[in-house]
């Protein structure tokens, strides 16, 4: 910018040194981490009114965790008082509430701020946020915390805004609504659905699961955790680090299995396996063949349930496997025309995930007015280590493309969060304004990744009528195919000077009072970079 152009205050102030942009998990962690680093001027902009991420937005019945509790949670903040191996909802949410308070973070944090386009300023070199209220924040840096499971993604039904009894997604879920005596309908059958399914059958005077692809269930391992044993992962001194070694060891089989399909079968035992809980559950051979995926397990998000499939087996429980034509007035058509009158329709239809207006969730433009969501269509999705894009100076992402392996997602955002705050501080000890990946970096790790896919399930099994969320338009599946122990090295040592560019630009032209030049005109000053 020219230095005789006005300059306003909301142009030229520095707001933060840091926006951290979503308050669930992903950004409580980045928000303790900056504050251990030393880097205290930033603020968190979260688009709820409260924190949690998935688990504020999730509210629905039988919510729970889909891992063990035990590795549910960051390692150095590890509850000892889950009440079941797989934590309910209402306690992840509870956890959050405790760590931003423990951590002192609550003031940090601006509720009802939904963040609707990042933009940066290359002269100035940082970041300038709209919200969605029409506020403007500067930062210096962006690390963008917001996650993939809360987006709802809507079903393309024709009709679907016709009808005239209550409609509500999973995601959204309004507990005013009474199911008692009513006649509910279910559209989806993914993982959300497997925990939901059960506990409205206890309700709905009828129950109509509509599914366009079944999927692969196992017994859920869920207990109730006795007393006794709490007391113990509390007292025993190695217990609880012990127990997390354990957790932590079965979590990491399953994404081990689908990265390497060649060299651990598992997902020939474990389709296996379900084959013989569905042989268990439903003795009548129609409705398990309905319920028996033709694709091979691990395409799709494994789910675990005790509940989900003797559920179909209820008097009343449908199971509806023809098409959807329309969503009428009153309830549900088929292409075959049978109609289901419904009351409440609920809308288990998962989220947005490899979607422009998610992944990014908002338009982000770099140097030379690049949008990242149109180079990502143009390109493919790729991230350096999943953290940062060539581009994107000063911007890293917690979940961004191969970034997350599919194990524990607490591992991921202590692995991505120390990566980012070791680039933040060698920046700080540089005195450098610009962090930017170099493109040869970004390069050499996508061919990496791409690479190692020729063992991953997703290639090697049959995926084609899965419905699967991991593959985007490009045909990719942007999961990180390493070792979760590989993820946590790298995030330590990897090369900054190599990987990385670290600028200081001049500073900005300055127009000095005459006196202090000697002249009345004044004098656009500078100096080059350092």
């Amino acid at each position: 910018m020219a230095a005789t152009q006005p300059r306003t205050e909301a142009t030229d102030r520095l707001d933060h040194e840091a926006v951290v942009i979503g308050a669930g998990f992903s950004g409580i962690g980045v928000a303790r981490a900056l504050d251990r680093a030393g880097i205290t001027d930033y603020v968190v902009l979260e688009e709820g009114g409260g924190v949690g991420g998935a688990w504020y937005w999730n509210t629905y019945p039988g919510v729970a965790v889909d891992i063990p509790s035990a590795s549910y949670q960051f390692s150095f903040e590890q509850r000892s008082d889950w009440s079941r191996v797989y934590a309910p909802g209402s306690e992840l949410r509870s956890y959050a509430e405790e760590l931003v308070d423990g951590y002192r973070i609550r003031d940090r944090i601006r509720f009802d701020s939904a963040v609707v386009e990042a933009r940066f300023d290359e002269d100035r070199q940082w970041w300038r946020l709209t919200i969605g209220d029409g506020r403007t924040i500067t930062a210096r840096h962006v690390i963008s915390a917001t996650g993939v499971l809360n987006k709802p993604q809507p079903p393309d039904i024709p009709g679907l805004d016709r009808f005239t009894g209550i409609t509500m997604h999973t995601a959204r879920w309004d507990h005013e609504v009474d199911l008692r005596g009513k006649r509910v309908g279910v559209i989806g059958t993914g993982a959300s659905a497997v925990q939901l399914i059960p506990p409205v059958a206890e309700e709905a005077a009828h129950l109509t699961v509509f599914q366009r692809t079944p999927i692969w269930v196992l017994p859920k391992h869920d207990t109730a955790i006795p007393r006794w044993w709490r007391t113990g992962l509390e007292r025993v001194p190695g217990l609880r680090s012990a127990t997390r070694l354990i957790s932590q060891t079965y979590v990491e089989i399953f994404p081990l299995s689908a990265h390497y399909s060649d060299l651990i079968p598992l997902a020939r035992f474990a389709e296996r396996s379900c084959r013989a809980f569905l042989d268990r559950e439903i003795a009548d051979p129609v409705l398990r063949a309905q319920l028996t995926p033709d694709y091979s397990f691990g395409c799709k998000r494994p789910t675990f349930s005790n509940e989900y499939l003797a559920t179909f087996t209820r008097p009343d429980v449908t199971l509806e496997t023809s098409a959807i034509s329309e969503v009428t007035e009153t309830g549900v058509k088929t292409r075959e025309g049978t109609e289901h009158p419904l009351d409440v329709l609920v809308l288990a239809t998962g989220f947005k995930v490899f979607e422009p207006d998610n992944m990014p969730p908002f338009p982000i433009v770099g140097r030379g007015g690049t949008e990242l969501g149109a180079w990502w269509g143009k390109n493919r999705y790729q991230a350096y280590e999943g953290v940062s894009v060539p581009g994107f100076p000063n911007y890293f992402m917690v979940l961004g493309p191969y970034g997350y392996n599919g194990s524990s997602y607490f591992a991921l955002i202590e692995n991505q969060t120390r990566h980012i705050i070791r680039c933040l501080r060698h920046a700080g000890k540089l005195g450098a304004t610009a962090v930017e990946v170099r493109p040869e970096a970004n390069e050499r790790f996508l061919a990496e990744m791409l690479g190692r896919r020729h063992r991953q399930v997703f290639y090697r099994g049959d995926c084609t009528r899965a419905n699967s969320y991991y593959f985007d338009a490009h045909g990719d599946v942007p999961f990180r195919p390493s070792p979760t122990l590989e993820s946590n090295w790298r995030s330590a040592r990897l090369d900054l000077d190599r990987d990385y560019r670290f600028h200081t630009p001049p500073p900005f032209p300055v127009r000095l009072p005459p006196q202090v030049l000697g002249n009345k005109q004044g004098t656009s000053v500078g100096s080059t970079s350092s």
